[in-house]
């Protein structure tokens, strides 16, 4: 025995997903680009493989002092900073309620702060069964557990029923659940939650007889659709009732193409003053006995380029040139299984596609037989459309479905 304390934890030999990426890089040294399919990257590349950097933030980064970069940055974030995150969370609907907001080293940072603030030791917190498998991983090393309810229902659509079922059984032992919600551009589906879908969720959740805080993890919104679009859902959120406190996770690590920049920001959109400020007393000091302060650099680039109309209009440009790029691989890969008989969980956009199937690791394992390299999940196949060129999404979907039929 060694001297770690798993304390609840299953801390694995190696981590899936990037030993997954390791055998992927290791086949592609041998092999070469063209042979492999590497399915894996949670990050968007371009057709040739290599990570999209966008130019317009490059010259933003270009411009740093050595301030800049090496002073430290208050706990909460530089002003410029904070002003950037509201105009790039928001865009056209910026709600009239209190707004406060905590930088984070990247969404992760966002998750772990809602958790460790608005939910008590031994609680269970809410998310859908199709999730991002680190949710649980966050939970339980803070000592709670992650319980979930069915995403989708028998016909494809969104599990209202389900979820109002799961948040009872949640109300009758805690006075308060977090409802964590990926969307839009879901990961690991794509899935995006329809108007019609907020109207249902927004009842479910006003019946509800506890407090809820609604964490909406909103960090693939810059390449889910039209920006006004994926947006659209925001003035909703005012029909939620006052036991209701809704917080973003917002990631520019991804809205830049700057991962690792790591800058996040966790975000709280409150009907009262107090609730605004007492989540920002709550932010801060979580922050500060975590990870104390982030990176200034990051902030002081999306300062920048949020502060400069010029170079916002061609960041923003450049990034509807790559979002829509990844929009035509996901329509491909999606077309492609259905000419070939086989259907993808309920997909709109996003980094990920994912298709449902009996035994995902054999599944997996035969798909790396073929050079292919996708991520096994508890019921499903995950796909990264965002980390493989049109061509390849052919190639991966054609080889997903002849091993599915």
């Amino acid at each position: 025995m060694g001297f770690v304390k798993e304390n609840g934890r299953t801390i694995p030999v190696a981590d899936k997903v990037f030993a997954l990426s390791g055998r992927a890089k290791a086949a592609i040294a041998a092999k070469g680009k063209d042979a492999v399919v590497n399915a894996t990257v949670g990050a968007l590349l371009d057709d040739n493989g290599d990570l999209v950097v966008m130019s317009s933030v490059a010259e933003a980064i270009r411009t740093l002092t050595p301030a800049d970069y090496a002073e430290y940055a208050p706990i909460t974030g530089t002003p410029a900073f904070k002003e950037a995150v509201v105009k790039a969370l928001f865009g056209n609907y910026e709600p009239s309620g209190h707004i406060n907001l905590c930088v984070t080293p990247g969404g992760t940072g966002s998750i772990t702060s809602v958790i460790q603030n608005y939910s008590s030791y031994g609680d269970s917190v809410l998310t859908h069964d199709w999730c991002w498998a680190n949710y649980k991983n966050i939970a339980v090393s803070q000592g709670r557990k992650l319980k979930t309810f069915r995403f989708f229902n028998e016909d494809g659509g969104f599990d209202a029923a389900d979820l109002e079922k799961q948040l009872n059984e949640l109300a009758a032992v805690q006075d308060q659940v977090v409802l964590m919600i990926n969307t839009p551009a879901h990961n690991p589906t794509g899935y995006s939650l329809s108007l019609e879908d907020w109207d249902a969720m927004i009842d479910v959740i006003n019946r509800t007889a506890c407090k809820v805080v609604l964490f909406l993890d909103i960090a693939y919104i810059d390449y889910a659709g039209e920006e006004d679009e994926v947006r659209a859902f925001v003035p909703k959120l005012a029909n939620l009732g006052d036991h209701v406190l809704t917080i973003f996770g917002y990631s520019a690590s991804k809205t830049l193409t700057a991962y690792g920049m790591r800058l996040g920001a966790i975000v709280c959109m409150a009907k009262k003053e107090e609730d605004a400020e007492e989540f920002r007393r709550a932010a801060e000091y979580a922050a500060r006995s975590t990870w104390s302060n982030c990176n200034r650099s990051a902030m002081v680039v999306m300062g920048k380029i949020y502060a400069d109309p010029e170079l916002r209009a061609k960041v923003d440009e450049e990034r509807r040139v790559y979002r829509d790029m990844l929009l035509e691989r996901g329509r491909i890969f999606e077309k492609t299984l259905n000419d070939n008989g086989v259907k993808c969980v309920p997909f709109r956009a996003g980094f990920f596609v994912t298709i449902a199937c009996d035994d995902p690791a054999e599944v997996g394992r035969k798909l790396e037989e073929q050079d292919i390299f996708c991520l096994a999940l508890a019921k499903g196949i995950r796909v990264s459309i965002a980390s493989i060129s049109k061509e390849k999404c052919v190639k991966c979907a054609e080889a997903i479905a002849a091993l599915l039929k």
